[in-house]
């Protein structure tokens, strides 16, 4: 198969690693890539979001399966034109990526459906969002309601905080046209995981789970970023109560979302929220997650390219995911300034000395070569090392340790991803 990746994060370059061991690729291209996916296969300089480039580029390439990886090509409706150009693509209609791109969608489906989630109200002007968040007290939960890049959610532990979100995105428009509308929600209380699977019109495979670190600094004190690590599988999320919450939270929205006449085709992400009631719905993604997936996919031993080849048919029968019974782990190294404005340029060094030890993996996401064919820091999440082990504590000290090999001044990261899965793990 000729296979045509879209993408340029960590995400991306742990599917390219996971699609170039596949014995069914005959060249993989990766449009736009970074470095590290440069590797792997040839990367294309066509912007994720550039939907008749990508197709254009497809075509010129004899490409027989379109990978999106991010959601920006599927809200812009990238599987609808590969459809229409005769290319089998693994992912959502444009229709069906609203799932993602907006949350008011979400939670007009979760209603529909019967699925478990917070109390919610949307707003279109900052004036009644203030009023509410003022009768109502906090905590609540301000989201964006279009994309993001991961900063669209603000979990407010105050009054004063939900104001502030509104007005950076509402009146301040810190977020563009994402924030120009919000959904503002209670605060539902647990430990949050993500939940993967594979889907096609009303029938959904498990992938598997993780637990995802959103805030910046350790103790998850600091602002929402797109993911500063992972652990997975989750403690205490096992495979039987994984495919309950799939009957709960998912077959559900797909049997809606087919009703609705727009099927759901590709990976859906829920993340859930595990309350002293039972598991709700924080948000459907309609992708692998970053950086879920990275610790994700280390710990694959089937083949994803065949996988995703059978989800683009609507073929799940046929699909063949199987896991290595070991725990995994992914630590971001972020540019100084993430989430606001990151510190860029800075050389990174002694990459292949961390990759060679025991069981580490480093994905690359913002990093670019400069003029000096130097690896350098190209944005805010920059780089995923992540490694495998027999337990959680093996996997952690050989991620952290790989880490601290790395020669980047300008790099930071939490020091405790994974540090409440091991205290629960003994």
């Amino acid at each position: 198969m000729r296979v045509l990746l879209i993408g340029s994060g960590g995400r991306e370059h742990a599917m390219a690693a996971a699609i170039a061991r596949s014995p069914l690729l005959d060249a993989l291209f990766i449009a736009p890539g970074n470095p590290g996916t440069a590797v792997l296969g040839t990367n294309c300089a066509v912007r994720a979001d550039d939907v008749p480039g990508l197709i254009a580029l497809a075509r010129q390439e004899g490409i027989d399966l379109v990978i999106p990886g991010p959601e920006a090509p599927l809200v812009a409706g990238i599987a609808d034109a590969c459809a229409k150009a005769g290319i089998p693509c693994a992912g959502p209609t444009q229709a069906a990526a609203a799932l993602e791109g907006s949350k008011t969608f979400t939670k007009e489906v979760c209603d529909a459906a019967g699925i478990p989630t917070a109390r919610w109200e949307r707003f279109d002007a900052a004036g009644p969002a203030l009023d509410y968040v003022r009768r109502h007290g906090a905590p609540v939960v301000v989201k964006a309601d279009g994309l993001a890049a991961g900063k669209g959610v603000v979990v407010a532990q105050t009054v004063a905080e939900a104001e502030q979100a509104i007005t950076d995105m509402m009146t301040d428009g810190t977020l563009g046209q994402a924030g120009h509308s919000v959904v503002i929600e209670d605060c539902l209380m647990g430990d949050e995981v993500s939940l993967f699977a594979f889907c096609a019109g009303e029938t959904a495979v498990l992938i598997g789970a993780a637990q995802d670190h959103k805030r910046i600094g350790d103790g998850d004190t600091g602002p929402n970023t797109g993911g500063m690590g992972a652990v997975s599988p989750p403690t205490g999320f096992d495979r039987e109560q994984q495919e309950a919450a799939l009957d709960l939270l998912v077959r559900p929205m797909l049997r809606e979302m087919a009703r609705r006449g727009t099927p759901f085709t590709g990976i859906i992400f829920a993340g859930l929220m595990l309350t002293a009631t039972g598991p709700q719905l924080i948000e459907y993604n309609v992708r692998l997650g970053d950086p879920e997936a990275q610790a994700l996919l280390i710990r694959l031993e089937s083949d994803l390219l065949a996988a995703l080849a059978a989800v683009a048919k609507g073929q799940l029968d046929q699909t063949d995911i199987r896991f290595a019974n070991q725990s995994s782990i992914s630590v971001v190294m972020a540019a100084r300034g993430y989430p606001g404005t990151p510190v860029t340029g800075g050389v990174i060094r002694d990459i292949a000395t961390a990759e060679a030890m025991p069981g580490v993996h480093v994905f690359q996401a913002g990093t670019k070569r400069n003029a000096a064919d130097e690896l350098v820091a190209a944005g805010g999440r920059v780089l995923a090392v992540c490694a495998t082990g027999d337990t959680l504590r093996q996997a952690h000290d050989r991620a952290y340790s790989a880490v601290r090999v790395i020669d980047w001044p300008d790099g930071i990261y939490r020091h405790d991803i994974g540090q409440r899965a091991l205290l629960a793990e003994g």
